[in-house]
């Protein structure tokens, strides 16, 4: 069964910046290494190295299973580095393809899991691979200052983080940026349990297949047979099994993985890179989106886990924008209809990524970035702070009420209920519009397609004399029961837009902005994991 409950709550990347091929053949040339380390086994690396030799250069590296391509010497990429800034200013730019992937030697593992007990050289992680490629790098590249930084969005942001465990010393400065950290928790495809089967389709659908040997091009893929309309397609597909015998084919072997580990298993909690993040040495700067349906959990808990266990750390700080996942790469000045009131990607690369690399790698002579550096949506302001949490913020709680009203106070009546039929065969769909994708403007739609159906309950306070500013975790608490033994709730908080508020302008979607109802945050919870995501639980039929 498929239930979902929604709060209603009234308050008052592709990359823009290329620097251009021409830019790149001009000023850097480009070297291809295949790096042994040290089970033997050699990572494809691409080097881009400054033509100017008149000083040193601090080395900048991305690992990466997306490819570092174009491949050959004479092949260049169009930019380099997190931004523009970057290629500019002048820095040794270092690409490396992780092991099992494209070009370089050994097997692929999907997040690996970290191997805290090393004792001979076949025992390796992505710390050892990242180690051993930064100790050749600092002593083959010429013209290198023996600093190295290193950044990654999502994918790539866990290559990020992992590699700051038992950092090599010359690793200084390191941007987990929408990091995952969790995949059945929090990041990507299951939140907290439940599988987010268009995400989770569409990924491994290209990346899931197999790589027996080195290449340089991606394999032609099977063609997709499959409507555009993805609510559709996935009910009449039917159960989850038929992915893999009628599209899959036993082709993609993680989604079989997937499909045998359906609780928090050791399979799953070996892929949690929370407990390893402690006594982290290099600076860190966690970078995240308010508005990432992806990977908000991993930017949170990488700067949380951070936190809590690396104590003697000088410089740990989360930045946190109004973005979706890598909004900070474009300009960041809105998502879909919802405007932030300015370029907010630009900012973020000019005044704080930037600075924060050039600080640890090449000028210690200022350092003015706070512990959280957060963009206040409504306000559409940054905002700095010395912890996050805010020191001065204070937990509130809203209860719901008879007549779908929301309030701070809570209700006389304690035994009153709300209850509605949920139709397995007619689930709620999480957009208005058709997609077989997860949509990135989702996580700003208009929910006013969900708010008019008889199966979504729906809570709202009266209009708010005053601003209220939210920083912090949101935390549902409900109280349920069901006919049946297990139940996804989804809870979402919206912000209500004034009747009179005015449409973008140009419009030429046709939004209309008057009574908006904008989702802000919203989350699923599967029932069975109420308890423990170890243990799962049925529940009790009619029992509270």
């Amino acid at each position: 069964m498929k239930f979902t409950t929604t709060l209603w709550f009234t308050l008052c990347a592709s990359t823009a910046w290329p620097q251009g091929l021409d830019y790149v053949r001009a000023n850097y040339t480009k070297y291809e290494y295949e790096i042994a380390v040290r089970d033997g086994k050699k990572l494809f690396t691409s080097v881009y190295v400054p033509k100017d030799t008149s000083r040193e250069y601090p080395i900048m590296f991305l690992r990466t299973p997306y490819s570092v391509g174009p491949y050959g010497e004479d092949n260049y990429r169009t930019n380099l580095g997190p931004s523009e800034i970057f290629g500019k200013d002048g820095y040794i730019f270092v690409y490396q393809d992780v092991r099992g992937r494209w070009m370089s030697e050994g097997e692929f593992v999907n997040v690996r899991p970290h191997n805290p007990a090393k004792r001979v050289p076949t025992d390796i992680d992505e710390s050892t691979d990242t180690w051993d490629s930064i100790e050749w790098l600092v002593k083959h590249i010429p013209k290198n200052n023996g600093r190295v930084g290193m950044w990654g969005i999502s994918y790539p942001g866990f290559y990020a983080a992992a590699g700051m465990i038992d950092a090599h010393p010359a690793l200084k400065a390191v941007s987990p940026q929408a990091p995952v950290t969790d995949w059945f928790i929090g990041d990507d495809f299951h939140h907290n349990g439940a599988l987010y089967l268009p995400h989770t389709f569409r990924f491994f659908y290209g990346f899931g297949r197999p790589r027996p040997e080195p290449i340089t091009e991606a394999p032609p893929l099977p063609p997709a047979t499959r409507s555009p309309d993805g609510y559709t397609y996935f009910m009449q597909l039917g159960p989850l099994a038929n992915l893999d015998e009628k599209v899959f084919k036993g082709d993609v072997a993680f989604w079989r993985e997937m499909v045998k580990h359906p609780n928090y298993d050791e399979f799953w909690q070996a892929r949690n890179l929370r407990p390893h993040l402690k006594d982290i040495r290099p600076a860190v700067m966690t970078v995240g989106g308010w508005f990432d349906a992806e990977d908000l959990f991993g930017a949170l808990n990488t700067y949380q886990s951070v936190e809590k266990q690396s104590p003697r750390l000088t410089h740990n700080i989360l930045v946190m924008g109004p973005w979706h996942h890598g909004g900070w790469t474009g300009d960041g000045d809105h998502l879909g209809p919802v405007r932030f009131g300015a370029k907010t990607g630009a900012f973020f690369r000019e005044h704080i990524e930037f600075p924060f690399f050039k600080y640890y790698l090449k000028d210690p002579s200022a350092f003015d970035l706070p512990k959280a550096y957060v963009f206040e949506t409504g306000s559409n302001q940054w905002r700095r702070y010395d912890a996050w949490p805010p020191a001065n913020s204070a937990p509130k709680s809203l209860y719901f009420h008879a007549g779908g009203k929301l309030s701070f106070d809570p209700p006389a009546e304690e035994t009153a209920f709300d209850e509605y039929i949920s139709d397995p065969a007619k689930p709620v769909p999480y957009i208005s519009a058709t997609s077989v994708n997860m949509t990135i403007e989702h996580m700003v739609e208009d929910q006013r397609f969900a708010s008019a159906r008889p199966d979504v309950l729906v809570y709202e306070t009266e209009p708010l004399s005053s601003d209220v500013i939210l920083a912090g975790p949101l935390a549902p608490r409900l109280f349920v029961s069901t006919t049946g033994t297990d139940s996804d709730w989804v809870v979402k908080l919206i912000d209500v837009y004034p009747d009179t508020f005015p449409d973008p302008d140009p419009n030429p979607a046709g939004v209309k902005m008057g009574g908006y109802q904008q989702l802000v945050r919203g989350e699923l919870m599967r029932g069975r994991f109420r308890h423990s995501f170890e243990t799962p639980e049925p529940f009790p039929p009619g029992k509270m």
